[in-house]
């Protein structure tokens, strides 16, 4: 197994990320978002339009998160965040539903919104190992080796 098809592993097991955003005056803002992964290392959440993070990221889409599943393994995310078009809304809904059947009762809320991160860089990180584990990917990496 290749160490991009390890992260993908691990990552897809992943359901909850702190999101990282810049606000006005570029103050930073954290939130804890449910979160879903494409084979292609995209992050895919919903929110509301009334949110702080949703106009953060339109004026601003740069962001990044932090991922944790269990132990010292966590990855840092960095990347670029866009409101998901329409015509590819119902591809990337599929994604996230599977991952967060429940949230299918969020398409009836007013200002609902669909994001998709994708990545410009990546660091796995496994401090239970001794010596750890530290791992660092590009996007470039990423679609070479997908």
């Amino acid at each position: 197994m290749t160490e991009t098809e390890e992260l993908y592993r691990f990552f897809s097991k992943c359901k909850l990320g702190v999101l990282s955003t810049l606000g006005d005056s570029n103050v930073p803002q954290t939130a804890l978002m449910g979160i879903a992964i494409t084979e292609d290392f995209e992050i895919i959440f919903d929110t509301v339009k009334s949110s702080r993070k949703y106009r953060n990221l339109i004026e601003r889409p740069a962001c990044s998160f932090v991922i944790r599943w269990t132990g010292e393994q966590t990855i840092q995310y960095e990347g670029r965040a866009s409101e998901i078009a329409a015509e590819e809304l119902p591809r990337y809904q599929q994604i996230y539903f599977d991952t967060w059947p429940e949230c299918r009762a969020h398409l009836s809320w007013p200002g609902i919104a669909y994001f998709v991160v994708r990545p410009r860089w990546i660091r796995y990180s496994d401090f239970d190992e001794n010596p750890p584990i530290i791992r660092q990917f590009t996007a470039e990496m990423l679609s070479r080796n997908l």
